[in-house]
């Protein structure tokens, strides 16, 4: 289903990059990794190009805050594969602090993780948009969260050492509100703007909290990172063509 399409997916290296990478590739896309460089990120993208070959897969460099390190994949992609129809935003940077109860939180902390995180995706969108104009049409998808617009169930978490950090609700309150205002803004211009929004995903967590959980959801209760592949293969192909300013939630029914 995605045969032609060039996309880079932003936090390429990450739970969920990972695997939008490899849905990608094996639905016949090329794709983009774009992470901050480290063995973790290099070891991947090897695999990936032995696996794929370095026609279908190549690594670069990004700092979702910096505007040079994003003209640089644009630069370099139109070079290589003539353009890029899509990115992917799940890039989750955080400073050491981020995590912290309410009542903990610093000032500056909390605006800092803003900063990074939504003020990243706000950067990342602005360029690429302008780009997409250019180019006359593109693609964004960003990934939010169902704590983006669903007040957090605290009680899953009580007896867990950690706790739904305040800037992770109010930053993925914001990624939704910016692809509808960018949805709105860039009509005309074959711009779509979409949000994916999961409930928890699979990362390890301790039984405890996963009982909990899952006894919120619907039939499975916490998701596999697998489970989003669908959804996004949709957002990606020309199935969604009119598809835009929507935030598709993907939750096993636990924000009901």
């Amino acid at each position: 289903m995605l045969t032609g399409k060039v996309v880079l997916v932003a936090g390429g290296a990450g739970l969920l990059g990972k695997e939008f990478v490899q849905t990608i590739l094996k639905n016949n896309g090329i794709a983009l990794i774009g992470d901050r460089p480290s063995p973790n990120s290099e070891k991947f993208a090897y695999e990936m190009i032995e696996t794929y070959g370095k026609n279908r897969v190549c690594f670069f460099p990004l700092d979702i805050c910096s505007k040079d390190s994003l003209h640089e994949i644009i630069d370099k992609s139109e070079k290589n594969y003539g353009r890029i129809s899509a990115v992917v935003n799940s890039a989750y940077p955080r400073n050491k602090n981020y995590g912290r109860v309410f009542e903990k939180v610093d000032f500056s902390d909390f605006n800092e993780n803003i900063s990074m995180h939504l003020g990243g995706y706000f950067l990342t969108a602005q360029i690429f948009s302008e780009y997409f104009k250019k180019k006359g049409g593109g693609n964004l998808v960003f990934i939010s969260s169902i704590y983006g617009f669903l007040a957090p169930r605290f009680e899953v978490y009580e007896g867990c050492t950690f706790t739904m950090p305040v800037e992770y609700s109010v930053i993925k309150a914001g990624i939704i509100q910016l692809a509808k205002y960018m949805a709105k803004y860039y009509k005309g211009f074959n711009i779509r703007v979409n949000c994916l929004s999961p409930g928890g995903i699979f990362d390890g967590q301790n039984e405890k909290f996963l009982e909990k959980y899952n006894s919120l959801g619907l039939s499975k209760g916490m998701l596999d990172k697998s489970d989003l592949n669908g959804t996004l293969v949709y957002l990606l192909s020309d199935a969604s063509a009119f598809l835009n300013g929507q935030n598709i939630v993907l939750d096993d029914g636990f924000s009901l």
